[in-house]
């Protein structure tokens, strides 16, 4: 999708036999690290975990190369063992095959839902809002990706068109649009980048797919936080129900104690 010529990271590949016969330590330290950071892990290309595409060091693009076995439940193993629950999402996007689908399921990890994708084709695209399941995670676009309105201004007349016609909307504010598509689908989880609740255009873009340099430089300041937004995505979290129960104060619990 990004690149004809695939994704050369540059990465050493992992020696998972040395891993494997440390029981798998490294993976085990660096996920529970992440853990203390935030509440939900995101893996990106878990379907590597399964099988990865293997390039020689000298090729200049991703096209010659080999799948290579991952680790599969066996990592996934050694970290229920070490960590107990694993709230993992799995970036499950690309070359997902049975087995990858297999992997994510046989742990309950939720997959992925790009809007983005969701337009320009069949109804059976999965990534449309009346094809998503619940035990999933939806997102307008991820890092990856144009922002939302960069990639409406940038899609074809068609695509445009699909876009217009499926939301019953204008286009004019269609970053929004997506938001509230996202909350209202029926995933568990909807996630929005900041840029796509600034509305802002391509220049905002977080990262390049397979360009060397310039990625990872947007930032936001505080002025850009105009006071509509947060009452704005508020009002669409509790309109779908997304939004988390308030605690009842001391107060109310006595009153309803009263009424009983």
């Amino acid at each position: 999708y990004f690149s004809a010529t695939g994704q050369r990271w540059g990465n050493p590949l992992y020696r998972w036999e040395r891993m494997a016969a440390q029981g798998y330590r490294w993976w085990t330290n660096r996920l529970q690290m992440c853990l203390t950071q935030t509440d939900i892990v995101r893996i990106d290309h878990f379907r590597g975990f399964e099988a990865y595409w293997e390039i020689p060091a000298e090729e200049e693009t991703a096209i010659i190369g080999r799948w290579a076995p991952g680790p599969g439940a066996e990592l996934f193993d050694a970290l229920l063992q070490n960590l107990g629950d694993l709230p993992i999402i799995a970036e499950d996007l690309g070359v997902i095959t049975p087995p990858v689908e297999e992997l994510r399921d046989r742990y309950g990890f939720p997959g992925m839902n790009i809007l983005q994708f969701a337009f320009g084709s069949a109804a059976e695209n999965r990534f449309l809002p009346h094809n998503i399941k619940h035990h999933s995670v939806v997102y307008t676009g991820t890092h990856d990706n144009d922002t939302t309105r960069g990639w409406y201004e940038s899609e074809s007349d068609e695509t445009r068109d699909h876009v217009r016609r499926y939301l019953a909307c204008d286009g004019h504010d269609i970053a929004w649009d997506l938001v509230r598509a996202a909350n209202a689908s029926v995933a568990a989880l909807a996630i929005v980048p900041m840029q796509d609740l600034l509305n802002l255009p391509t220049a905002a873009r977080m990262n390049y797919p397979g360009r060397l340099g310039g990625n990872w430089q947007w930032r936001y300041t505080r002025d850009m936080l105009e006071p509509w937004i947060a009452p704005r995505l508020a009002d669409l979290t509790e309109l779908y129900g997304r939004a988390p129960a308030i605690p009842e104060t001391d107060d109310e619990a006595e009153v309803e104690a009263s009424q009983d």
